[in-house]
């Protein structure tokens, strides 16, 4: 028989109990749309980690204190990260463009009559760039969400940020009592009023408000409903460290690398010198006991993938069982389709069709049941997305490799369990099978 004739017949047979080939096809409908809505769940936490650590750029390297559980409290281990560690990073390792360095502190605010509890952030003159450099968060309306960072075509100052000045390199170095407000701080404190030049009460310290930031919206519109970036207020490191603490807390450094490729090298050098200015020596082993913690964009990437891939792959395995289900379901129908057409069988044996002929048309019906649920779970899938989205906070995006590898996955599930009821019906006795009532 020719493949054309082949393919009439297997079309023929299907047509005609087409109760019974839907409710064939309904494992595999469900299992290639399981395989494309868990990878599409599994491709949008991935896009979720590239997002969540995009800030991070790839030149930068984050620098914090290590902490280990003392009397059931966790303190830093060995010596703290101060201020005066990043000064010298800055400017003794010949790779290190500058160094970012933060503390933070929750105070209350009061001017008047109004006060509130706000976290303070000390923080370096180049807290603009960082921001800017991140990408995180934009001016209200700006530009109908464009991009807003560095390298962009638009061109970036610190008057895009602020109403008012920032404060100098001169202020940090003298620990001057002055402070940047966020826009909505601004509003709790001031009401309305202009701050810039009053003097508020920062805990037990007077501040005198030089600048405003302007009013700031995260650029990651699910994130602008679990922090709001204008509750700030922004004081020198020194002054922060100084008025605010009794002792000296461990700083969050950020290092910014003069090159991107060599970040490793700079990690490297920046290891050495903590090592050496704490006076970190090897232990009997060999090793380093470290007192601070060191993160690229590459480091948390990679482990966040590896993690994101393995529930990928689990997501993709449960799928796959929904598929194995389907063809399970595709032999069970095939095993009845030849029994029911035994005599069918034995008259086409009889009248001189080869075994191949048999198997040909039993495995050309499995595969047309197969395919047809593979081509309805790919659109059962599809439409499945944002519906897998909504139960995942939002992330799911469609994998485009899914389509192909589902559907090729439903036609090898048709042939590979189509194949021993073909296989069966070809090597039934012709002269028993006329037999059969």
């Amino acid at each position: 028989m020719s493949l054309t004739d082949l393919l009439r017949t297997a079309l023929r047979s299907v047509s005609a109990n087409k109760l019974r080939a839907a409710l064939t096809m309904l494992g595999v409908i469900i299992g290639v749309a399981s395989v494309i809505a868990m990878l599409a769940l599994g491709n949008g936490a991935r896009a979720a980690v590239d997002a969540t650590f995009q800030s991070l750029g790839a030149n930068q390297i984050q620098i914090g204190q290590r902490f280990s559980m003392q009397d059931g409290e966790l303190q830093p281990a060995g010596e703290k990260l101060t201020a005066a560690d990043g000064l010298d990073i800055a400017s003794t390792i010949p790779l290190v463009e500058r160094v970012e360095m933060s503390v933070d502190k929750t105070v209350k605010a009061r001017f008047g009559k109004n006060t509130i509890e706000i976290n303070a952030i000390g923080t370096t003159t180049d807290v603009f760039e960082g921001i800017a450099s991140s990408g995180g968060v934009q001016p209200v309306g700006w530009q109908s969400g464009a991009s807003f960072r560095q390298g962009s075509t638009q061109a970036l100052s610190a008057d895009d940020f602020i109403s008012g000045r920032f404060f100098s390199a001169d202020e940090v170095f003298a620990s001057a009592p002055v402070c940047v407000l966020g826009y909505q701080t601004a509003l709790d404190l001031f009401s309305g009023d202009n701050p810039i030049g009053e003097t508020i009460w920062v805990d037990r310290t007077r501040c005198t408000v030089i600048g405003v930031m302007v009013e700031l919206e995260s650029t990651d519109i699910q994130q602008r409903y679990r922090s709001d970036p204008n509750e700030t207020l922004l004081m020198p490191i020194s002054a922060v460290i100084l008025f605010l603490y009794d002792e000296e807390p461990p700083v969050y450094m950020t290092a910014h690398v003069t090159d991107a490729n060599r970040i490793d090298e700079a990690k490297e050098q920046i290891t050495n010198f903590l090592r050496e200015r704490h006076q970190i020596e090897q232990d009997a082993d060999g090793n380093y006991q470290d007192d601070f913690d060191m993160l690229t964009r590459n480091d948390i990437l990679g482990q966040q993938q590896k993690a994101a891939r393995t529930f990928s792959l689990l997501l993709a395995a449960m799928a796959m069982v929904s598929l194995v289900v389907g063809g399970i379901g595709i032999m069970n129908v095939m095993l009845v389709s030849v029994t029911e057409r035994t005599r069918e069988i034995g008259v086409r044996l009889a009248v001189g069709a080869k075994q191949r002929d048999i198997v040909s048309q039993f495995l050309l019906e499995a595969i047309f049941i197969s395919a047809s649920g593979g081509l309805a779970g790919i659109v059962l899938g599809i439409l499945a997305i944002p519906l897998a989205a909504a139960l995942n906070q939002g992330v799911a995006l469609l994998y485009p490799g899914s389509i192909p590898l589902a559907f090729g996955v439903a036609v090898l599930i048709g042939i590979v369990f189509g194949l021993y009821p073909a296989i069966r019906a070809s090597q039934l006795d012709p002269i028993e099978a006329l037999r059969y009532e």
